[in-house]
């Protein structure tokens, strides 16, 4: 029997985008799918579209959560609804080539023991026209395989969107953590530390670059998402057993304090230099 892969898709003000990614779910090669949806109390009339799309789509699951969660609640009461081997997270705004599953799929079957395989992407603008290929700024032949704890702490190199994850990981960490507000960098560094990586290096997925995104969001000095980098750099801390793993977090240390120079945000400096000096006890 074909391993079943979930496809979480967290709609939050995705209304113009948002069918894109369901039908790139519906025209998967591979059939052994199921999809639930969670719209995270969109204002925009994500709620509408969806609800449309699952009278058509009655296998597809849909929560409509009647105020906004946060990323990482919303994905969580999806995936705990995953009856699947495998999970995507698949945000409402990006789309899945129509191999991305039934190469996924396959890939995990060459390399048993992994625990999260990522692939290569375009990037594409608002509109859908094409703007880079993430193999562009990191080439296939520089991405780490394997147990990479210290290679997600030194340099990023994921895209986040091409991820498809083992059941056991999720189970293992409990999901994404609830207290933070982004979730990549988090679930990279727990993982990482318990269970190998693999990188397919095709394009499977298209990530829409969108000004308002989390992802976006994410680099221009949030105060929410100040704190979740802290904490996951606090989390790689506790971690770290090794001499190299305590290098690659002060590494890490050091480019947060140097961002936080750049954005002119001293406090967040000073904790990540009470941090820093943690990591040479």
């Amino acid at each position: 029997m074909s391993p079943k892969v979930s496809v979480v898709c967290v709609c939050y003000q995705h209304a113009r985008f948002v069918l894109d990614a369901l039908e790139s779910v519906a025209a998967q090669t591979y059939k052994s799918v199921e999809l639930i949806i969670v719209d995270d109390g969109s204002t925009d009339g994500s709620a509408a579209i969806l609800r449309a799309w699952v009278e058509n789509h009655p296998t597809a699951k849909l929560i409509v959560n009647p105020q906004n969660l946060g990323y990482c609640k919303a994905f969580n009461l999806g995936w705990r609804l995953c009856s699947g081997n495998y999970v995507i997270d698949l945000a409402g705004d990006d789309i899945l080539l129509p191999t991305r599953i039934e190469k996924g799929v396959a890939a995990f079957g060459t390399a048993p023991r992994a625990g999260v395989q990522f692939t290569d992407a375009l990037y594409i603008s608002e509109n859908g026209a094409v703007l880079s290929r993430h193999s562009d700024r990191f080439a296939d032949a520089t991405i780490p395989q394997g147990f990479i704890f210290t290679d997600v702490l030194r340099r990023y190199f994921i895209c986040s969107p091409t991820m498809m994850m083992s059941r056991e990981v999720l189970e293992k960490l409990g999901g994404y953590d609830e207290t933070l507000s982004y979730e990549d960098f988090d679930l990279w560094v727990r993982a990482a530390r318990d269970f190998p990586f693999h990188y397919l290096p095709e394009v499977l997925v298209k990530k829409r670059i969108v000004s308002r995104s989390l992802s976006v969001q994410q680099f221009r000095g949030v105060a929410a998402h100040n704190q979740t980098t802290f904490c996951v750099c606090r989390k790689a801390l506790a971690l770290a057993a090794t001499s190299e793993e305590k290098s690659a977090v002060r590494y890490r240390l050091m480019y947060e304090a140097w961002q936080c120079i750049k954005r002119g945000q001293l406090s967040w400096l000073a904790r990540y230099g009470g941090l820093w000096l943690r990591a040479w006890a």
